[in-house]
């Protein structure tokens, strides 16, 4: 059984994130890529909104008694898989998990207009999820 407490507490944390990014994320990729600290603050919080989602997904699979595949994409795809979230958001985090390893990995890399495009376009997402597993959890 899903650790209810945990469960409450990540998406907290997703949600915050999700809120921080929305604080100050500018309406145009130009003012990001020209602001550090905004970018800071979005990469961050993306990030860590991220990693939360796989945290959540991975602990989801583990407290049902399935395998917990070894990337982060794969994790998604099972959830989906296993209907626990729809396929097509499961094949969206999936991507998204990408953009986690590249954060972590090669943070001087990134694409502004790709990170700019991800915050505006993508965070319903990471809720979505958020809300889905919420929804299950109490069932």
């Amino acid at each position: 059984m899903v650790d209810k407490t945990l469960l409450a507490s990540k998406i907290a944390a997703v949600r915050d994130a999700v809120d921080r990014i929305r604080d100050v994320l500018p309406p145009d990729h130009g003012a990001l890529a020209a602001d550090r600290t905004t970018r800071e603050i979005v990469v961050l919080n993306l990030f860590v909104a991220l990693q939360e989602c796989v945290a959540l997904a991975a602990h989801w699979l583990a407290d049902e008694g399935f395998d917990v595949p070894p990337s982060y994409a794969e994790v998604f795809r099972r959830l989906g898989e296993r209907g626990v979230v729809s396929v097509e958001l499961a094949q969206r985090l999936a991507a998204a998990s990408g953009f986690r390893n590249l954060v972590a990995h090669q943070y001087g890399a990134l694409d502004w207009t790709r990170v700019h495009a991800i915050a505006r376009d993508r965070l319903d997402d990471l809720l979505n999820f958020c809300d889905q597993l919420a929804a299950r959890a109490h069932r």
